[in-house]
C-alpha cells in the first residue's frame, strides 16, 4: 500500500494521517487512487495546510463523506501551526484533532510512534470476538486488550502490528468465508472449535436503501437544488429533492424518469428518478445551471445531471 513508508521516512506522518481519513468508512482498493492524486498534488503535511477547503474538496470529489475531508484540512492546519508539523503522543491529545476518534487516535499512536496499542475497527473486533466465540456486545475490547498486554505486546514492532491485526481481520478472518484452513490462529480458536462446519449464507442479498428524487426542471436547461436536504452521507451539498421510499409523499405531478443504483462509501442505494419543468421551485431551492462545469457538485448529483440532461 503507498502509505506505507519506511520508519524512518519524513513522510510518514502525513501519509498515515491522510490514508486514515480516507480510510474511515472506505475500503483499500477505493481509497489508493485518491491518496496517489493528493500526494502527487500535496508533497508534504505543510503543503496540505496551504490549501483551500474548495481545493481539497474537488480532489476528494468521489470519495464521499465529505467532512473527513474538511476535518483533514482543520487537523493538517493544527498541526502544522500549533505542533511543528509533529502529532501528540497521548491518544487523548490527538483525539482533539478534528475528526479523530478512539480508533484513528490509537492507529496514529502505533503507526507514527509505534506505541503498544490495537487500533480497534470491525476487523479487530471479529478475530477477538470469534477467538472467544463470544459475540461483540458481549465483551469489553478495552478492558481484554489491557488484561492481555503482555501477551499481545511482546515485541518492540508495535506499529507492524497494529497494521497486521488489522489486515489480518480483513484478508484471513474475513466477514464472509474466513480461510480457516490456513489461519495460525486455528488452533485457539474457541469459535473454530465449537463447529465442525462454518454455515455460510450465500444467498444473503445485499441490503440497498430506496430513495425517491425529485427534480424541478425549467426550459432555460437549469435544474433546481438544495443544501438542506438532512442526508447524513450527503450533508451541506446541492441535491434536489430526495426522500426514502417509505414516507409517503404524493407524486401524481411528477414524471417518472429512471431507476437505477448507486453506491456512496459503504451504501447501496436504489434511486427512482421524477421530473417535472416548472418555473415555481420551494424557498430553499436555487437554479444551477445542469451543463455548469465551474461550480463543485458531488458525483452523486453529477449522476443526477446525466440522467436529467437528456430531457432537453
Amino acid at each position: 500500500m503507498p502509505w506505507r513508508v519506511n520508519k524512518k521516512s519524513p513522510k510518514k506522518l502525513y501519509y498515515r494521517l491522510l490514508s486514515e481519513f480516507m480510510l474511515q468508512q472506505t475500503q483499500v482498493k477505493t481509497v489508493i487512487p485518491y491518496f496517489l492524486k493528493f500526494t502527487k498534488k500535496f508533497k508534504n503535511l505543510r503543503s496540505l495546510s496551504r490549501s483551500s477547503e474548495k481545493k481539497i474538496i474537488k480532489l476528494w470529489e468521489g470519495l464521499g463523506y465529505y467532512s473527513r475531508a474538511k476535518n483533514l484540512l482543520r487537523t493538517s492546519r493544527i498541526l502544522v501551526k500549533h505542533y511543528n508539523s509533529i502529532l501528540p503522543k497521548t491518544v487523548k491529545d490527538i483525539k482533539k484533532l478534528p475528526g479523530v476518534g478512539d480508533y484513528t487516535a490509537n492507529a496514529l499512536l502505533g503507526l507514527v510512534y509505534n506505541k503498544p496499542t490495537i487500533a480497534v475497527d470491525g476487523n479487530v473486533k471479529r478475530v477477538f470476538s470469534r477467538l472467544l466465540n463470544k459475540k461483540q456486545d458481549y465483551i469489553n475490547f478495552d478492558q481484554l486488550i489491557e488484561m492481555n498486554k503482555k501477551n499481545l505486546f511482546k515485541t518492540k514492532r508495535n506499529s507492524d502490528f497494529v497494521e497486521a491485526f488489522m489486515e489480518f481481520g480483513a484478508l484471513i478472518c474475513k466477514p464472509k468465508n474466513p480461510k480457516c484452513e490456513i489461519c495460525c490462529l486455528k488452533k485457539n480458536c474457541k469459535y473454530l472449535n465449537s463447529y465442525s462446519k462454518i454455515k455460510i449464507n450465500k444467498n444473503k442479498m445485499i441490503k440497498y436503501k430506496n430513495y425517491n428524487i425529485f427534480c424541478y426542471l425549467n426550459k432555460r436547461k437549469q435544474i433546481a437544488l438544495t443544501k438542506k436536504n438532512n442526508l447524513g452521507f450527503l450533508n451541506n451539498f446541492n441535491l434536489p429533492e430526495i426522500q426514502e421510499t417509505k414516507k409517503r409523499i404524493n407524486i401524481s405531478k411528477w414524471k417518472f424518469l429512471k431507476s437505477y443504483k448507486n453506491s456512496i462509501s459503504n451504501k447501496k442505494l436504489n434511486i427512482n428518478l421524477y421530473y417535472k419543468f416548472s418555473n415555481k421551485i420551494p424557498e430553499k431551492f436555487k437554479w444551477h445551471y445542469i451543463e455548469n462545469k465551474k461550480e463543485f457538485i458531488p458525483t452523486f448529483t453529477k449522476k443526477i445531471l446525466n440522467q436529467v440532461s437528456t430531457l432537453f
